[in-house]
């Protein structure tokens, strides 16, 4: 099992509900179009968890089970001010141990040549398991 499992996690975060809304609602419009894109947190998701500061959202992650498989697909997001403070560490590993509890191995994708990222990743306990490349419908070949 992975190694976090058993770690106990401390500081202000917890599971998000949708007696959250407001404060999701919140956090949302303090972050940009493209990160909330490249993030896909969402309130409604299967999982959402949060870490707050001084009673603010600051980070939040989100999972879904990924199709029929006991994937959980976990994306992340921290507004920009609160980032390199460990929110998104401690989100991440505190929704990854909630879907390991639950029997889903928690799955992160992200740009390889994103180095905050896969830097995050790493932190969190993660390991690269595979690449997955898209081909575009403009392509040619």
């Amino acid at each position: 099992m992975l190694r976090f499992v058993q770690e106990n996690l401390e500081g202000d975060l917890r599971r998000l509900t949708e007696q959250d809304d407001a404060v999701f609602s919140e956090f949302q419009s303090s972050a940009s179009e493209q990160d909330l894109d490249d993030a896909y947190v969402e309130l409604d998701h299967w999982a959402v968890f949060g870490s707050f500061e001084q009673n603010r959202l600051v980070s939040a992650a989100s999972m879904y089970p990924w199709e029929n498989a006991q994937i959980a697909d976990l994306g992340v997001l921290t507004l920009t001010s609160f980032r390199g403070k460990g929110h998104a560490r401690k989100v991440m590993r505190s929704i990854s141990k909630y879907a390991c509890d639950l029997g889903y191995e928690p799955q992160y994708r992200c740009q390889l040549d994103n180095q905050s990222s896969t830097s995050l990743a790493k932190a969190a306990g993660l390991t690269l398991f595979g690449k997955w490349e898209v081909i575009s419908p403009d392509s040619t070949d």
